[in-house]
């Protein structure tokens, strides 16, 4: 019973990695799409580094997503 609750608990708290994700690619787009608006000509030059940043936000979301699975199922 307690193994179980504890469970929930590990998988919950790996979990919150997706919400930061969230955030993250949030702050990201957000500030991606400022700053085209604002310099419209730099706007496939600013196409690349948020493109790589958007992989590495959301492995890191999908590695929480992986061992929460893997706490729950595992």
């Amino acid at each position: 019973m307690e193994l179980e609750a504890a469970k929930m608990i590990g998988a919950g708290i790996a979990a919150l990695a997706l919400g930061g994700a969230g955030v993250g690619l949030g702050n990201l787009f957000g500030n991606y799409m400022q700053g085209a608006f604002r310099n419209p000509e730099a706007q496939s030059k600013l196409k690349v580094n948020p493109m790589l940043a958007f992989a590495l936000i959301e492995a890191t979301g999908l590695f929480g997503f992986v061992i929460a699975m893997i706490i729950l199922f595992g």
